[in-house]
């Protein structure tokens, strides 16, 4: 693959037009991912995402940057955690993803301390040091450039904090392997065409996943970029993983 191209999904693709194709996916899916995500992970998602916010360490008056947010499901519990006093950017590049998340978040009471903003991961126009923690879920095997995206992490991240991903990864077990696949190939696409009447989308899902680094090439990816105590925790036998690291 030269360096004009990349994937998106199994395809290959010119390197500039990744992120638009990436855009139509969740324009597309905007409106069903909540209930897809339920379908999708016999609502095991929801587990994830609280183990992903209980390795934040997030205190009253924390700043922190929800980024690729979604439709808010870290953003409400990172907003609970910090209370008023404290500071939220939920971020995400796709609008229809965003105004999912700020619709479902208002609705839910929470206005302080959440601004939501419309940014890409891999120029984020935030200035240094900002952040005492950053959280990205499910949305880092989705940018074109992860290792950018994670040097603009870590520059907007103040010395102490820390980034904290939950992204699918590599089952454990080759067993597991063949059985998430199955799923993710046969399953998911059928899943997708009857509720989000979109199975390309959900065809996509399952490849972006196998195309995302593992869980010890991106823990050095996060070490290449400066993170240190570099780490993950696999849930669900590998087929989930939360990667942490800090700035110091």
């Amino acid at each position: 693959m030269s360096e004009s191209t990349t994937n998106f999904g199994y395809q290959k693709v010119n390197w500039d037009d990744k992120q638009n194709l990436v855009n139509r996916v969740f324009s597309s899916v905007a409106s069903k991912y909540d209930i897809m995500n339920d379908l999708m992970s016999f609502g095991i998602h929801r587990i994830w995402k609280k183990i992903a916010i209980s390795h934040c360490g997030l205190i009253p008056g924390n700043t922190v940057l929800d980024l690729a947010g979604g439709t808010g499901d870290l953003s409400k519990e990172i907003a609970k955690a910090i209370g008023t006093n404290g500071l939220l950017i939920m971020a995400d590049i796709n609008d229809s993803m965003l105004e999912a998340g700020r619709e479902k978040l208002t609705n839910l009471g929470i206005v302080k301390p959440l601004h939501c903003l419309q940014l890409n991961a891999e120029q984020l126009s935030l200035m240094d040091d900002s952040f005492d923690c950053i959280t990205i879920s499910f949305g880092l095997r989705n940018v074109t450039d992860k290792s950018k995206a994670l040097q603009e992490m870590y520059r907007v991240l103040r010395p102490g904090g820390r980034l904290v991903i939950l992204e699918f990864s590599k089952p454990v077990s080759e067993h597991l392997a063949k059985l998430y696949d199955l799923y993710s190939f046969k399953v998911l696409p059928t899943l997708g065409k009857i509720v989000a009447k979109d199975s390309d989308s959900y065809k996509y899902l399952a490849e972006s996943i196998r195309m995302h680094p593992d869980q010890d090439n991106l823990k050095k990816m996060m070490s290449a970029v400066g993170f240190e105590r570099c780490s993950y925790q696999n849930l669900t036998g590998g087929i989930c993983a939360i990667h942490k690291g800090y700035k110091f």
